[in-house]
């Protein structure tokens, strides 16, 4: 484990991302008891403000990136960023806060990955494939066979997105060999098939605050269960509004 805990010193500002129920509870503390932790929560619970503050401790890019590089750092810190304490272990502070050149540390951002693409690719410690020549979910492979792997911290932010349900096995593979070669993994998903990784911590974000639970009684397993089992249920509330427009 490179990071243990989560926690926000002090009270709080009353703006936002502090107004998110997940981002209060932070001032409580959070502990991080697994090699993989996952967040999953409804868009806007505060998963990606959470990853993004995580990477702003790390010295990483809160749009994504690598520590230790001049592309680590383009802009201030988020607001949670800047009061988040992160507690780390000797390892952690060694791989993360370390001499520049020996920190390792990579925030997958998916929505941004090919536009750090564009300024990384074929440069030292990167990758040297041109994403732009791939498919995207092939790019997205490129990025973390090379950057994930060994003793680290890895962020991730619904690396899902472009990932076809075989893709997303091969992640779950990925994820528990990094785990197992000392590395850590904090994911924001909305995956059902990469919250399955037998040992992992999975934090549930929601009006409550944040809570720990279990990937069968997570609420988007639950949906996804329901809907393959009857699609129409769902779908006959969509299709009939969107037909009597």
């Amino acid at each position: 484990m490179l990071i243990t805990r989560l926690a926000i010193p002090g009270q709080s500002s009353g703006e936002w991302p502090f107004t998110l129920p997940a981002v209060r509870a932070l001032t409580g503390g959070v502990t991080l008891t697994a090699p993989v932790t996952f967040l999953v929560g409804e868009n806007g619970s505060g998963k990606s403000t959470i990853i993004e503050a995580i990477a702003d401790v790390c010295g990483i890019n809160s749009a994504g990136g690598k520590a230790g590089t001049r592309y680590a750092s383009t802009g201030p810190a988020t607001p949670l960023g800047e009061v988040l304490d992160a507690e780390m272990t000797a390892a952690g502070l060694r791989l993360i806060r370390g001499p520049r050149l020996k920190r390792s540390a990579f925030f997958l951002r998916a929505e941004t990955l090919f536009n750090l693409g564009q300024n990384v690719s074929g440069r030292y410690g990167f990758w040297d494939q041109d994403l732009t020549e791939q498919s995207h979910g092939e790019g997205f492979f490129t990025v973390l066979d090379r950057m994930v792997a060994g003793p680290g911290l890895y962020l991730m932010d619904e690396p899902e997105a472009a990932l076809s349900f075989h893709s997303c096995l091969r992640l779950v593979g990925l994820m528990d060999r990094v785990a197992r070669e000392g590395g850590q993994i904090i994911c924001a998903t909305h995956s059902p098939i990469l919250t399955s990784l037998p040992g992992a911590h999975i934090l549930e974000l929601g009006d409550d605050g944040i809570c720990a639970t279990e990937w069968d009684k997570l609420q988007v397993v639950d949906h996804w269960r329901r809907f393959l089992a009857k699609p129409d249920f769902y779908l006959r509330y969509l299709l009939d509004e969107s037909s009597s427009t």
